[in-house]
């Protein structure tokens, strides 16, 4: 039927009492003409339930055809932050640096998959201020990806020294967040909950902040009661593939928890993905350790998890910034297998590309 029509037809069907299917709208164009075509004001538009798990069924599920573009996205993604590791230099500004990340998207004719993240200040999530200028000792945090013309996206993360190489410090708590990562993804396979493979990430992590004096107590119990959420505020990761965050705007309770209630725990409540992997995912894999000085300030006058968090140790490290390291992975049918070439990972990686 011609577009022109679809008005006196909805107004139909609602006059009939049809039921009436559709997606929760995220533009205000949208949810002005849902208004018009429904009668349902704004607030009410929620999206049909069996028309958003129907959509996500056919999505969850990557066919070969959409392996071949995303991974042509992770390509691109891989080289754009390959560039930004060989120009990065103190005295430079995070803008230069995101000038020539660009310079690799454009010259593949790709678009950006999100707002690209590049700062020293990587204690900061979601940075996407490039104006700072990087100084000798800065750890320089990108996060950035590629969208393929047919609209598959990349989505990795770096971190890099300002100079040649890590300091003593920084190589410390970077191995920390490299262990989680490859731990990570050894445990990649159908059938594990994603919820159990962000644990293991915590528990390595809890495990390697003790051998520096920073954490302390049973690791498996200060996990359980979010105590490492003070450096690892956030998820492992997320799907991926029409959209960086795939279908982000169907609902996170659907996508990544098939309905099951979501934690309210600070840092567990942010993994998006929690549901057992199945074959065809595509997902990301970005364990972090950050040193957040209001996070800290405000926790140590709480006096919370003082169990497990030495917090006069804490303290030496408020100014150290923070690292992740993220790589788009596909569920295979006997384990997985990462998208894309691969970017440096290990500290001796990074600092032979310096």
């Amino acid at each position: 039927m011609p577009s022109a029509e679809i008005v006196s037809y909805l107004h139909k069907c609602v006059q009939k009492g049809k039921a009436v299917h559709y997606l929760p709208p995220y533009r205000p164009e949208h949810k002005l003409k849902l208004m018009d075509w429904l009668g349902v004001p704004p607030a009410r538009q929620e999206g049909s339930v069996p028309f958003i798990r129907a959509v996500i069924a056919q999505r969850n599920y990557k066919s070969a055809e959409e392996i071949v573009e995303i991974e042509k996205a992770c390509d691109v993604t891989a080289d754009m932050h390959i560039t930004a590791m060989k120009v990065l230099r103190p005295g430079m500004y995070e803008y230069e640096v995101v000038a020539e990340m660009n310079r690799v998207a454009e010259a593949n004719n790709c678009q950006l998959s999100f707002a690209t993240i590049a700062t020293i200040n990587g204690q900061t999530l979601h940075n996407h201020y490039h104006g700072n200028k990087v100084k000798p000792g800065d750890l320089f945090l990108i996060d950035a990806g590629a969208e393929v013309e047919s609209g598959y996206a990349g989505d990795m993360s770096s971190t890099v020294p300002a100079d040649k190489k890590f300091t003593t410090r920084q190589r410390e708590v970077y191995e920390i967040q490299n262990a989680m990562h490859l731990e990570s993804v050894k445990a990649l396979r159908p059938g594990i909950p994603y919820m159990e493979v962000y644990e293991l990430s915590a528990r390595v992590m809890v495990e390697g902040m003790k051998a520096l004096g920073l954490m302390k107590g049973d690791a498996e119990s200060a996990v359980r009661e979010g105590a490492h959420a003070l450096f690892y505020p956030h998820g492992l990761g997320h799907m991926m593939g029409l959209d960086v965050h795939d279908m982000e705007n169907l609902g996170e309770i659907w996508v990544g928890y098939n309905g099951q209630p979501k934690s309210t725990q600070f840092g567990r409540k942010s993994q998006r993905l929690a549901i057992p992997l199945e074959p065809g995912f595509v997902h990301t894999v970005e364990p972090g350790i950050y040193f957040i000085p209001e996070l800290i300030d405000m926790w140590k006058a709480e006096k919370k998890f003082t169990d497990f968090i030495n917090y006069d140790v804490v303290e030496t490290y408020k100014d150290f910034g923070g690292i992740r390291n993220e790589e788009d992975y596909l569920i295979t049918e006997t384990g997985a297998r990462r998208l894309g070439k691969k970017i440096p990972l290990t500290p001796e990686e990074v600092e032979a590309l310096r």
